[in-house]
């Protein structure tokens, strides 16, 4: 595991200027929540699809306490409506209440599923801003990133639930990110099989070179779903990182074409796409005709800027934390993100 963690993370020797004036970057400075210290007390909160199983949050309070944090449960985090964790305003109000009190240095999200986005009205934007956490989670809290970008001024790390399975390489680049303010770069591990020539953890670039930017993204079905709204940040000069799940091919070509003609994918530097798990049409569909490598080419590849498929986050154990907000380098070639800045103070 020592050997993986160390071809995995690449830690950097050292930080680059904790200011986001590169070239492209859109905006003020970017703020910076504090890092985490072991004893620091987190809220865990359930912003989205309900879990109702006591055993299940017993199992994410005793990973936030191994990471040697204090769990800090919101009010609603076992509330049931529908298939939501609570109704739309109880659900806000634990996430208010995180960031309201002072006792509390971050915020997990208990699990993704769906329902982040109808929160956001509810959410109170002035305590949040006055008041920056690092704000922790992935898949439909890509909602709650994206509007953290576009209304809080700070970073937040698109990273693993708190029920993920947090494996070590997970474990590993998140607390370089959190807890140490490190400025790695990621490469995926080299596979383990047994074969002449290297499948597992393989990148494919699109266009290769370098690009800096400010990293911006998540879950791309959650991301498309907020075009149009206020809660979209400005991604001119952006390098934009996108994963998913159950998605057929044709539908991540549906949401990247209303991407480029909604004008996002034109302002970017750069863009990384991640895993896409379970993302086939069934088998005898009609919809079975591009693989997602050929979509993705047909709309990345044009850009003409650096973009490359593969690096490791998304819905799959092993998943890079990647800060939201924070200048860095994408190499496409080489498949690797280097964090140029701490994306905590």
């Amino acid at each position: 595991m020592n050997r993986r963690r160390a071809l995995a993370l690449g830690l950097a020797a050292a930080a680059a200027p904790a200011s986001t004036g590169a070239a492209g970057a859109a905006g003020p400075a970017l703020r910076k929540p504090p890092r985490l210290r072991p004893g620091d007390t987190v809220g865990l909160v359930a912003p989205a699809t309900y879990s109702d199983d006591p055993y299940a949050l017993e199992l994410v309070q005793e990973t936030i306490a191994a990471m040697g944090l204090k769990p800090r449960l919101g009010a609603h985090v076992l509330d049931r409506y529908g298939y939501l964790a609570g109704d739309d305003k109880a659900r806000a109000a634990d996430l208010n209440a995180m960031y309201a009190d002072p006792e509390v240095k971050a915020v997990f999200a208990v699990r993704g599923g769906w329902g982040a986005a109808r929160i956001l009205p509810w959410l109170d934007w002035a305590t949040i801003r006055a008041n920056p956490k690092l704000l922790v989670g992935y898949s439909d809290i890509t909602a709650l990133h994206m509007a953290f970008a576009a209304r809080a001024g700070f970073s937040t790390i698109h990273g693993p639930i708190g029920a993920s399975s947090w494996t070590q390489m997970s474990w590993d680049s998140f607390r370089a990110l959190a807890f140490e303010g490190a400025t790695p770069t990621w490469r995926n591990p080299p596979g383990d099989e047994d074969r002449l020539v290297q499948r597992e953890g393989r990148t494919r670039a699109f266009h290769n070179g370098l690009a800096q930017g400010r990293l911006l993204g998540g879950n791309l079905t959650v991301l498309t779903a907020l075009m149009g709204t206020p809660y979209l940040p400005d991604f001119s000069g952006a390098i934009l990182f996108l994963e998913d799940v159950d998605e057929a091919e044709y539908r991540i070509d549906r949401m990247l074409t209303q991407l480029a003609l909604g004008g996002v994918l034109g302002k970017l530097a750069g863009v990384v796409f991640g895993q896409c798990t379970d993302c086939v049409a069934k088998a005898g569909s009609s919809a079975n005709g591009f693989t997602l490598s050929q979509v993705l080419a047909q709309h990345l590849a044009p850009l003409g800027v650096p973009a490359f498929q593969g690096l490791a986050f998304g819905h799959v154990d092993d998943q890079f934390s990647l800060p939201e907000g924070v200048m860095a380098e994408i190499d496409a070639g080489a498949g690797t993100v280097r964090i140029l800045e701490p994306a905590v103070a």
